[in-house]
């Protein structure tokens, strides 16, 4: 069977980081669950802080160094995508958002993306919504529905529904789109009872 490839884009800062910590259990999810599903998978994770001054020089000379001409094939000519990147002020990195925009703007069409990002307040989880995934859709990528925000206190966190439910959920749904089968992820069909029986209970609980 054909192995799976996965690229894995990290653009946090500081060594070790919490952004790298989010993509790895990002990536392990999602690749113990191809695994289980009998499809390898081959990993490859790409560091922007390594590639910071490659991505600046790409901007002024027009074409990339062959390193971070590496990184791009890694993440163009991958099945899927996992980008995760820490939120300053309410946004993606500058780093982050660079180097996606030294890549062709029709690269990621139709690639499967799951989206994380890491900070030290809840109050930045929404840049999920109204920064990255607007990024992926105008460049016509399929994003997963579950992104994954961890905030500091997350990490510690043992509740049902917390970090690492939101893992396995989004890597889940990334599974699911790169193998065209359903993802755990995926919520339960509603169970729709028509509009008649439900006056028909009212009536017989009134009685």
């Amino acid at each position: 069977m054909t192995t799976l490839k996965l690229a894995v884009v990290s653009a946090g800062l500081t060594e070790p980081s919490s952004t790298r910590l989010l993509a790895d259990r990002l990536s392990e999810a999602a690749s113990t669950r191809l695994t289980d599903e009998g499809r390898p998978v081959e990993v490859t994770v790409v560091e922007l802080r390594d590639l910071a001054v490659d991505i600046a020089n790409n901007f002024v000379a027009g074409f990339p160094s062959p390193k971070l001409a590496e990184a791009i094939e890694a993440v163009t000519v991958a099945d899927g995508l996992i980008a995760v990147t820490p939120i300053f002020t309410a946004s993606y990195s500058g780093l982050f958002k660079s180097f996606f925009d030294v890549i062709d703007n029709t690269a990621l069409i139709g690639k499967p993306v799951l989206l994380g990002a890491t900070g030290g307040t809840a109050r930045h989880s929404l840049a999920l919504e109204h920064a990255l995934r607007p990024m992926f859709s105008y460049l016509r990528a399929i994003v997963v529905p579950t992104a994954v925000y961890a905030a500091s206190e997350d990490w510690a966190s043992r509740q049902e529904s917390g970090l690492s439910s939101r893992v396995a959920r989004a890597a889940g749904e990334l599974a699911g789109l790169l193998t065209g089968s359903p993802s755990a992820g995926e919520p339960d069909e509603d169970v729709i009872v028509p509009f008649e029986q439900q006056l028909a209970a009212l009536r017989n609980g009134a009685q």
